[in-house]
């Protein structure tokens, strides 16, 4: 196996306080990045960064809640005041405010919106600045979510900031390309805050936390662990290893890692000088719409006792 070692690189993990932003910041240092930690919390950030240091990594702690221009040029700012030199972005930082769309208001979209979205831009603009002008390359790692890729009820916000940073992902790839910067998004699932309030994940998640190992069938079919068990696609794709690597939408969870498609046509019909309303009603059925896609995270499967 290649040996991933990132002595030397500098990370900034944005919401790394705690749970997968934690164990991204983790497996990071223990593959000898320097970890610029974030978070709104100053206790919460200082606990995670004593956490790293005392793993035997190197971290500091920069507060402040992302989604501002000057947000992301503080992170930034403190990589390369303290280590000199940034290499690598995860953009973990997010909030809930679930709610349908006829109760969702303003402010709840807002909220969700540039914490997720506006703040995976200004964050990962500062530094593709920087690390264009270093002139070596560099890795920008966003996280999504299935909520992204397929919706998900009562999320209209989290469901439209991860489609739009799955997009985004695709669309710096090009951009970036010609300085050697990768990009690309990462799709977790894991027993987190969020999770343990599907009823079918909760008694296994109340489970781990007593001490037992999640089952075969939730590792392996549902492709759900624990936030460690996503945290070592971090360090691969932040390695030479992964230069190859960009543009993807890649999930992980569990003893699972899998590829998302990118959105294709998957049926096409043709009317000669065009369509009219009344023709696409009599064709429709039976060649476009003869097999519509499903929607929303599909079900865990449990096994029957």
């Amino acid at each position: 196996m290649p040996s991933i070692d990132l002595t030397g690189k500098v990370a900034v993990v944005t919401g790394s306080g705690r749970g997968l932003g934690l164990a991204y910041a983790h497996a990071l240092a223990a593959h000898g990045a320097s970890v610029v930690v974030n978070d709104v919390d100053r206790a919460v950030a200082e606990a995670a960064v004593k956490s790293l240091t005392e793993a035997g990594g190197t971290a500091v702690a920069e507060v402040v809640p992302v989604g501002t221009s000057e947000a992301a040029d503080r992170l930034v700012n403190r990589a390369v005041e303290e280590f000199g030199r940034l290499d690598v972005l995860v953009t973990n930082a997010g909030i809930l405010r679930d709610k349908v769309l006829w109760k969702m208001t303003d402010d709840d979209f807002d909220a969700v919106i540039t914490t997720h979205l506006k703040g995976t831009f200004t964050c990962a603009r500062a530094a593709a600045v920087r690390l264009r002008e270093q002139g070596e390359g560099g890795t920008l790692i966003l996280v999504g979510s299935p909520a992204g890729q397929r919706g998900n009820f009562g999320q209209t916000n989290y469901a439209a900031a991860k489609a739009g940073i799955a997009a985004m992902a695709r669309t710096w790839s090009m951009e970036l390309a010609r300085a050697h910067i990768t990009v690309n998004a990462i799709v977790p699932v894991a027993a987190t805050a969020m999770t343990e309030t599907v009823p079918a994940f909760a008694p296994y998640v109340e489970a781990m936390r007593d001490g037992e190992p999640l089952p075969d069938f939730l590792r392996k079919t549902e492709g759900f662990g624990t936030p460690e068990d996503c945290a070592a696609l971090v360090p691969f794709l932040a390695s030479a290893a992964a230069r190859g690597v960009t543009g993807q939408c890649i999930g992980i969870g569990g003893d699972k890692v899998a590829l998302w498609s990118h959105p294709r046509e998957i049926a096409a019909a043709y009317a000669d000088g065009g369509w009219t309303p009344e023709a696409l009603a009599a064709a429709f059925p039976a060649s476009v719409g003869a097999e519509l896609q499903t929607v929303g995270i599909p079900a865990p499967k449990i096994p029957e006792a």
